[in-house]
Formats: structure tokens, C-alpha cells, sequence
């Protein structure tokens, strides 16, 4: 299989902060033409954490899965919580069931090293041969070729190039994207 046409595209090279926005712009742009399941990371905004870990928001319905435990200010811990990720993998799971064009993942991470988080909507996804956008925590990257490996390309953090990748993916009859207003890149 040529890299052009691999199912699954990983993002790297760039903050996780940056992925989730270049996610939000490309979720935006496809829409209307697409039909996307998924989630998207979203920060909880709590000032004085050393975790990031924030919220998951499910593409298709809108809801928001918090992924973390509030430690409190100042505290050093990691306070990332498995239950709202594997409730957000499984509501992916029932989104995959119905049909989608492209499933979309913030990332493939800790918890999805291990076994848990949203291993199983990449697993469903990739069951289903549905298209799968995602990024990978360099930590975890021996554990994602592992798993997905030789299924996935790596893309470069630019908005046109993923869509690139994606109308390669796309199913021959749905429709393109509309022409961005702005590039992101």
C-alpha cells in the first residue's frame, strides 16, 4: 500500500495545543461535506496544574467528556482519569456504528498505550476501515507503531496537506471540501 492512500494519518512535529486547533479548523472546514465522528481536546482551564489534561468534545454530538481529576492549584501529579476517556471512546464506538466518513482522535497517548482511553474507537475505526486522523504523544510512539503500525502515515502539521491526505481517503461519490477562507498552517 502506498503512504498516499493509507487509512490512518498521525500529525506530529507540533504542541498538542496546536493539533487540537489545526483539529478544530479541519472539523470545521469538512462539516458540511463529511460525516465525522470523533473527539477533539479541549484544556480545562484551571490555573496552576501541571496536567493538561482537560476535556474530550465528541464531534458528532457535541458532549464533553471530562479526562482529568482537579488535584487542586499547584499541584505536580498528572490528575488524568481513564473513565471519561473509555465513556468518550465508547459513545466514538456507537458514532462509528451509524456511519461516518472519517473518525477524527485527539490522540493516541498514556492511556491508549496501556490499553485503555480511546484504543477502542481506534480499534473500531480501523475495524470498520473508516479513515482515522489523529496524533500520537512522541512518549507513546513505540506503543502506536505496535499497534497500528504499518497502517498509518505521518502528516505534517498543515491544514492543506491533511486535506490532501483526506481526499485521497474519501469515498469515490461524497462530495470535496469547500475552499478554506484562510490557510492554517
Amino acid at each position: 500500500m502506498s503512504e498516499a492512500v493509507k487509512k490512518i494519518a498521525v500529525v506530529q512535529g507540533v504542541p498538542g495545543a496546536v493539533v487540537q486547533d489545526l483539529f478544530r479548523v479541519l472539523a470545521a472546514r469538512w462539516q458540511g461535506c463529511a460525516r465525522l465522528a470523533g473527539l477533539i481536546a479541549e484544556d480545562h482551564g484551571l490555573p496552576g496544574r501541571a496536567c493538561s489534561a482537560g476535556y474530550l468534545r465528541s464531534l458528532a454530538s457535541g458532549e464533553r467528556f471530562a479526562i482529568f481529576q482537579d488535584l487542586g492549584p499547584g499541584s505536580a501529579g498528572c490528575h488524568l482519569a481513564g473513565d471519561g476517556a473509555l465513556a468518550a471512546a465508547a459513545a466514538v464506538r456507537r458514532d462509528i456504528a451509524t456511519g461516518c466518513d472519517l473518525v477524527l482522535l485527539s490522540k493516541f497517548g498514556k492511556l491508549e498505550a496501556n490499553g485503555g482511553g480511546l484504543r477502542d474507537a481506534f480499534g473500531a475505526a480501523i475495524e470498520a476501515q473508516v479513515p482515522v486522523l489523529t496524533s500520537v504523544s512522541p512518549a507513546q510512539l513505540a506503543a502506536w507503531k505496535a499497534f497500528a503500525a504499518p497502517l498509518f502515515t505521518v502528516v505534517p502539521a498543515d491544514a492543506d496537506r491533511i486535506d490532501a491526505w483526506r481526499q485521497s481517503v474519501r469515498p469515490p461519490n461524497a462530495p470535496h471540501a469547500p475552499e478554506p477562507a484562510t490557510a492554517y498552517a
